[in-house]
């Protein structure tokens, strides 16, 4: 199955996952898993806005970062930019904070609910260059799917 194909089936599983739950907690929790489980990911999860601050949220891999401010390391500057930020090599990237130093590229994508960003789904892989277009492409009807949920 390609990687098209696959996220196509991760979104209508999730939409299944998510009908008729409307708790925020539940619904993230959930997300993060099936995101996780469906793919040879790292780390899944989610980091949600609190004033200037993302604070983690549900998520599935090892111990994360607690707080991200606005602006800072990938997830922050998807934050502030409101786009999909995908990295190659996380080392390479300027401001970059180390959660994990097994991690080695990522994908952020914020969740957007009209003009404004409520957290953000982040990915990371062991592998270098694990992400490209195809999967911001996968990712983003995810992500606007569980915004529109918070």
């Amino acid at each position: 199955m390609s990687k098209p194909e696959r996220y196509a089936l991760l979104l209508a599983q999730m939409k299944g996952l998510l009908e008729g739950e409307s708790d925020r907690t539940a619904n993230l929790a959930n997300a993060a898993a099936l995101i996780h489980g469906s793919f040879d990911f790292w780390w899944t999860g989610f980091y949600l806005v609190k004033g200037e601050e993302l604070v983690l949220g549900p998520f599935q891999g090892p111990i994360a970062c607690t707080r991200i401010p606005y602006g800072k390391g990938v997830c922050g500057t998807a934050w502030a930019r409101r786009e999909t930020v995908v990295v190659p090599d996380v080392e390479a990237f300027p401001g970059h904070i180390a959660c994990s130093s097994a991690s080695r590229s990522e994908i952020v994508v914020p969740l957007c609910k009209d003009g404004e960003v409520l957290g953000v789904l982040d990915i990371d892989s062991r592998h270098l260059a694990a992400f490209d277009a195809e999967d911001a492409a996968g990712l983003e009807p995810i992500a606007a799917l569980l915004a529109a949920l918070l």
